[in-house]
């Protein structure tokens, strides 16, 4: 790769190609319990390079603004949320859901000074018990966000969100790359309570050789990973790609499904957004208490959303694991398997570095996918595919196949999600 299209890719602030692409997204930013009630404590939201607050205000109204007072930049983090507004404490200043200043108790009423003070705000909806952002141009909004995970009843969906310490173009990148499952997560595949159990990972340990085909989705691509099974048949683990940063992981036996959102915080970290849902029953207590202890996907944070595991405790790994073999790379947690190693690549990959194999295919036309796409925006205001609800109702799937059939035709119908339709799995 050109050190220029890496940094198209990479960079996501205002102004960028690859930022103005993730603008016309409705993008994860907070679960819906940061902003419990009307009036709670504003929180810090960092996306895309910028820096805001959101809010609920006393009618339960969510807002999303600039984080600077436009007065002398005071962190609005720290204002009173109050009467239908947020408050500055400096001086008093005080904004609407829609970042108009409502009221500057130094100037007289009758000078309309507060009309002419607006901050930045954008749009905000709750689904799925995630709250998410629109930061593109207002005419041009994609309808709200239906992923079968914030679609389903509340009782058979999880979600968290970990920080991750690296641009998201490379944590993005880990999601579709199902060849180093055999190798880095070979550990926890038996012994995972939300992966153990299942036939696939036979077939994962026992073929480190994968095959990689991918098909262009309308809103992505689906990556095929085709492992040998028994009697001239293929494992095939089936993961779609949805434009700019949504994957799904294919599901194991009767586990719930998982994916990820890579949401660009700035242009050396990310929010690694985590699902859990199973199409057709509630979680059971205990799978949700493995999702809450940072198993399966999940990883275990701080109140920041900082990992436990992180670079400054070097991801606590254990070498005597790691030479036993209980754990391939000696750190603990398939999420932080990932992360470590990505994170390990530094803050941005120096992609003019690496040489890749077949089995980085789905990785390569992701790529090329997301440039043209950028480019096609900058030049020609195309709209970019992955906005439309029904590119957002997929499912992953593993599934056996007779050798021959392509994946796409023996999958078929089970690459669609389907109210009341159970996963295809292995």
């Amino acid at each position: 790769m050109k050190a220029e299209q890496n940094e198209l890719l990479a960079r996501t602030g205002p102004g960028t190609p690859m930022g103005e692409l993730f603008r016309r997204y409705w993008l994860p930013v907070l679960l819906s319990w940061e902003l419990p009630e009307p009036d709670c404590p504003p929180v810090r939201v960092n996306c895309l390079g910028e820096r805001m607050v959101a809010f609920r205000d006393s009618e339960s109204r969510l807002g999303l603004v600039d984080e600077f007072c436009a007065h002398r930049g005071v962190s609005l983090y720290f204002a009173r949320n109050e009467e239908r507004g947020i408050r500055c404490p400096y001086h008093g200043w005080k904004y609407d859901v829609t970042g108009q200043c409502v009221e500057v108790p130094s100037e007289p009423v009758e000078s309309g000074f507060c009309q002419k003070i607006k901050l930045k705000s954008y749009p905000l909806v709750e689904r799925g018990g995630v709250i998410w952002v629109y930061m593109g141009p207002a005419d041009q909004a994609p309808p709200p966000p239906e992923w079968e995970f914030a679609t389903v009843p509340a009782e058979q969906s999880y979600m968290s969100k970990r920080m991750q310490e690296c641009n998201w173009l490379q944590a993005m990148e880990g999601g579709i790359d199902s060849s180093h499952v055999s190798f880095l997560h070979s550990g926890a595949l038996n012994t995972d309570p939300l992966f153990k159990g299942s036939k696939g990972n036979q077939y994962n340990l026992g073929d480190k050789r994968p095959v990689f085909e991918v098909v262009e989705s309308e809103g992505g691509l689906y990556i095929g990973a085709r492992r040998n099974a028994e009697n001239g048949h293929y494992y095939w683990r089936i993961t779609p790609w949805v434009m700019p940063c949504f994957t799904m992981v294919p599901p194991r036996a009767d586990h719930p499904m998982h994916g990820h959102f890579w949401v660009p915080m700035d242009d050396e970290s990310c929010m690694a957004w985590s699902f859990d849902y199973h199409p057709v029953r509630a979680l059971t207590e205990l799978e949700r208490q493995a999702m809450e202890a940072g198993k399966g996907v999940h990883v275990r944070v701080d109140r920041n959303f900082r990992p436990l595991q992180n670079r400054d405790n070097d991801y606590l790994i254990d070498r005597a694991a790691q030479k036993a073999g209980r754990t391939f790379s000696g750190v603990e947690g398939i999420g932080m398997q990932d992360a470590s190693l990505q994170e390990s690549m530094g803050p941005i990959q120096d992609r003019t570095k690496e040489n890749l194999v077949s089995t980085d295919n789905g990785i390569i036309m992701a790529r090329h996918r997301l440039m043209r796409a950028a480019k096609e925006l900058a030049a020609k205001g195309t709209t970019p595919p992955g906005r439309d609800p029904a590119h957002m109702k997929i499912r992953s799937v593993a599934v056996v196949l007779p050798s021959g059939t392509p994946f796409k035709e023996g999958a078929g119908e089970a690459l669609k999600a389907k109210e009341g339709v159970a996963q295809t799995s292995v």
